[in-house]
């Protein structure tokens, strides 16, 4: 990995959770409104087979054959907590449950590992770029496109990272890590055989 993608996988770990920007104030779980597209992880005690991760499909229910009578899009979390309890109690009355929101978020770009991916809410952006496996050696951490549903914004994780850390991400979004462009001595020739010098110096030393 490049010192830019050590770095930010060391910030990262190292980085505390708080509120976001003033146009991404997270909600708290119970005021979550779930969309089609979105899921829900659902662990119910001593039943297995009602526990899992589940799509909300187009017709506002869950992609399971127990939870597709119940409508979970376009309602607090509060609510569908009590109308899957109602629907629980069916099975074995008051069974504990614990329900978590998860957004489909698409992570792009000079990442390594691209791909959609259902994340917690509360997630960051840099939690996010993480989770794709860090940024590759070209890309640029000072230049990460960050594509809601009704707006786009461009941050610098590089320099601005305090600033940026606790940027949750939202359901739908799409976060683009932008690739550098021209050749750079240092960054492309020096820092790779520097670290490669390392690694063989510290396996001769391991083995003796």
């Amino acid at each position: 990995m490049s010192p830019a993608g050590r770095w930010f996988i060391t910030a990262l770990l190292m980085a505390p959770l708080g509120s976001g920007s003033a146009q991404r104030l997270a909600r708290l779980p119970s005021d979550v409104i779930l969309r089609v597209g979105d899921a829900l992880r659902i662990n119910v005690w001593r039943h297995p087979e009602l526990s899992g991760e589940f799509v909300v499909a187009p017709d506002s229910t869950l992609v399971h054959p127990v939870y597709q009578v119940v409508k979970v899009a376009g309602v607090p979390l509060s609510v569908v907590v009590e109308r899957l309890r109602g629907l629980l109690a069916t099975y074995e009355e008051g069974v504990p449950f614990d329900l978590e929101p998860l957004f489909p978020v698409t992570v792009a770009g000079e990442v390594r590992l691209p791909n959609l991916y259902r994340l917690p809410q509360g997630t960051t952006v840099a939690q996010a770029i993480a989770r794709a496996g860090g940024p590759t050696e070209l890309g640029r951490l000072d230049k990460v496109h960050v594509m809601g549903r009704d707006s786009s914004i461009v941050i610098n994780l590089a320099r601005g990272y305090s600033k940026y850390a606790a940027l949750p991400i939202a359901s739908g979004d799409q976060v683009l890590v932008a690739r550098r462009s021209g050749f750079n001595f240092i960054r492309d020739v020096l820092y790779p055989v520097t670290s490669l010098t390392a690694a063989v110096a510290a396996i001769i030393a391991y083995s003796r």
